[in-house]
């Protein structure tokens, strides 16, 4: 656990030249912003068990944006397949949920800033003792691989292991009570997320020592959105204060998940 939150300190938050705070933000003047979550992607956002309400990184961060930008965060809960092409459509004014930037996305959406810089990762059974390394794994034929369709997690999978040693689930939840269960060997999803599940299930899960890939989150939105730039200096602003600093700390690092249990 110890080394994995060290992997987890040293994540840096990456902005790509984007500009420091600056002393006047975009007045948004009240405006009610769609956000897409699927509530289902422990910590960025989830359904916390003892109130019913929507929480996680993706709240706390977008609530922080709209109270410096003056405006009103509209959380509308989508599944995560379709949102992508949901947003390019123009149903939502943006979504949140943990969405690596890539080329191939950048043809049908706008990216905000990067936010999180982060690693992908196997988890595993925390009695498995057939893998020390992704080597390891991929060298097992009979090993399967469970993850998410639509995923970066689920393309990094494939590329791995090829199709035939990949199944399918709904959400990470679902993928990781398999693997509990036995019926795949791993689970491919980010670092941060990989950590909610760790606790969730301590003792239970952990990771194999060692990343996949590295790649950069961020805000989805339709192409040409006038709320690209004006949260972009939000964003800029959050990481020249040290408030995405703080986030991070919260979710990823002291986030206890003991009420998933």
């Amino acid at each position: 656990m110890k080394r994995f939150l060290v992997l987890l300190m040293v994540c840096v938050l990456a902005f790509g030249g984007a500009a420091l705070a600056q002393d006047t933000l975009p007045d948004l003047e009240g405006r009610e912003i769609t956000v897409a979550v699927e509530n289902a992607y422990l910590p960025f956002n989830y359904i916390d068990p003892a109130t019913g309400e929507g929480i996680g990184w993706d709240y706390d961060a977008i609530d922080e944006i709209c109270a410096r930008l003056n405006c009103v965060p509209v959380y509308t809960e989508a599944a995560w397949d379709g949102m992508i092409i949901a947003v390019s459509e123009g149903q939502y004014d943006m979504a949140a949920d943990g969405i690596t930037i890539t080329a191939e996305r950048d043809e049908v959406v706008d990216f905000s800033d990067g936010y999180i810089q982060l690693a992908q990762v196997l988890l595993v059974r925390a009695d498995e003792e057939r893998y020390a390394t992704i080597a390891d794994f991929v060298a097992d034929e009979s090993a399967l691989i469970g993850t998410q369709p639509a995923t970066t997690n689920y393309d990094t999978a494939v590329s791995l292991v090829g199709d035939a040693r990949i199944q399918g689930f709904e959400t990470f939840g679902v993928a990781v009570q398999a693997l509990i269960a036995g019926d795949v060997d791993a689970v491919a999803m980010d670092s941060v997320a990989s950590m909610g599940y760790i606790g969730a299930n301590e003792g239970v899960v952990k990771v194999i020592d060692e990343s996949i890939t590295s790649e950069e989150l961020g805000f989805i939105f339709p192409n040409g959105s006038e709320l690209v730039e004006p949260i972009n200096a939000a964003l800029a602003s959050m990481e020249a204060d040290g408030t995405l600093d703080e986030l991070f700390i919260k979710w990823f690092v002291e986030f206890d998940a003991s009420q998933f249990e």
